[in-house]
């Protein structure tokens, strides 16, 4: 759901469409989700709006309390919708330096966790350019 269509395998996207029609409510999640990546991929946050009133009468559980959450804190969404940059990759590193932590369960001294991050940064740099 949220990779972008142009990007999914016909495989995916053939599965995705059959989950989408036997799932109404999964259907309705999936076009909130599109909607938000449109504002995104167009750098413009005037849709931000109604698509916040459409996460409140969505009756999905959980977003309506995410359209408060982006509420609180709407200056920072809108900047990041309009922005050039993004911290994804950051954030990424972050996630798999977390992960490698939790994994070797405080065995691990920095030299060892270094190794791992690199090498999970080179697998993730063959997966993403393929």
């Amino acid at each position: 759901m949220t990779t972008s269509p142009p990007r999914r395998t016909l495989d995916t996207a053939e599965r995705l469409q059959r989950l989408l029609t036997h799932c109404p409510e999964l259907d309705r999640a999936h076009t909130l989700v599109r909607a938000f990546a449109a504002m995104f991929d167009s750098g413009g946050p005037g849709a931000l709006p109604d698509w916040l009133n459409q996460l409140e009468t969505s009756r999905l559980p959980g977003l309506p309390s995410l359209a408060n959450v982006i509420r609180d804190d709407l200056p920072a969404v809108v900047q990041a919708i309009t922005s050039p940059y993004s911290s994804g990759i950051n954030e990424g590193r972050i996630t798999d330096v977390k992960l490698q932590k939790r994994l070797m369960g405080g065995r691990a001294k920095v030299p060892l966790l270094r190794q791992r991050v690199v090498l999970i940064a080179h697998l993730r740099q063959h997966v993403t350019a393929g």
